[in-house]
């Protein structure tokens, strides 16, 4: 993709209300972009933004995003608005801490249908519009616990791990016609995401996990003091759609760094490991 120099990019933003998708729009806005911003939450939206906002470049949208009907008239409403569709953000979310077992089949497919099936929704809407204009940006916000997991952590990762092979899949599919794809990996960033806001909790619970409950509550109690600056982790997803190119990847957080590099190392002692067995399921060669 050529980022727009000569008009104003459109951006598509999901999860717009809060955290880094908030801190997103804000400063879209204050660039002089177009933002269709969704949210389940409007008013919270609009809120958070404040009374400056000039609404000729802000369309705030209420949207289910696992509703794929309403998240495609969201996207070509978008499109009609704003004159075209140049980026769009795949940032909703939200965690669930909880050990496999103690996880409801409920709370299963309600991840699934935000963290995949959304996404999903988004991208069948919006890439038709993208293919044709031969240019594009498509940002997917997965997290390092898209890379590696983490106990307690099994459904989030599990949404975030398909988000990331989704997102591969998608990259060289794309490329061909000039549409980007990033996906970007956070580790721990000062927003509200540990919070009840942002957290759920299984309906039920066991004795047989005491670690588990143990790190609930210390991940609950690390919020305001995680190591990612909000604002630069906007500025550095701008940044890289402005910019274009550089890797499918972008780890946001040394703490996401080093993370990546534990599991990029155990999987290559792992590859090590299994390196003279691996062949022997082979057919023998002729």
């Amino acid at each position: 993709m050529t980022f727009p120099t000569d008009r104003p990019a459109t951006w598509f933003v999901t999860g717009a209300s809060r955290g880094l998708g908030l801190e997103v729009v804000k400063q879209l806005l204050d660039r002089g972009d177009g933002v269709a911003a969704t949210t389940r939450s409007p008013e919270r939206l609009l809120t958070a933004l404040g009374d400056d906002v000039d609404s000729s470049r802000l369309l705030p949208l209420a949207v289910d995003l696992r509703d794929a009907e309403a998240v495609t008239r969201a996207v070509h409403r978008t499109a009609e608005h704003f004159g075209g569709l140049d980026v769009v953000v795949n940032n909703a979310g939200y965690g669930f801490l909880a050990a496999v077992e103690e996880t409801g089949e409920r709370e299963v497919r309600d991840m699934l249908d935000v963290q995949v099936v959304g996404v999903w929704n988004v991208l069948r809407a919006a890439l038709p519009i993208l293919r044709e204009r031969r240019s594009g940006h498509v940002v997917n916000v997965s997290s390092i616990l898209g890379l590696t997991a983490m106990p307690g952590w099994a459904l989030y990762c599990a949404g975030k791990f398909a988000l990331e092979g989704l997102s591969e899949a998608l990259a060289a599919e794309v490329a061909g016609f000039g549409i980007e794809v990033t996906i970007v990996e956070p580790g721990y960033f000062r927003t509200d995401f540990l919070t009840g806001d942002s957290i759920a909790l299984p309906a039920g619970t066991t004795d047989a996990y005491p670690a588990i409950r143990g790190m609930t509550a210390d991940h609950l109690a690390l919020h305001g003091s995680q190591l990612g600056d909000p604002v630069k982790g906007a500025e550095a997803i701008i940044g890289r759609v402005v910019d274009g190119g550089g890797p499918l990847r972008q780890l946001l957080g040394s703490d996401a760094h080093a993370y990546a590099t534990a599991k990029v190392d155990a999987l290559r002692a792992n590859l090590d490991a299994t390196a003279s067995t691996a062949g022997t399921t082979d057919f023998p060669t002729a």
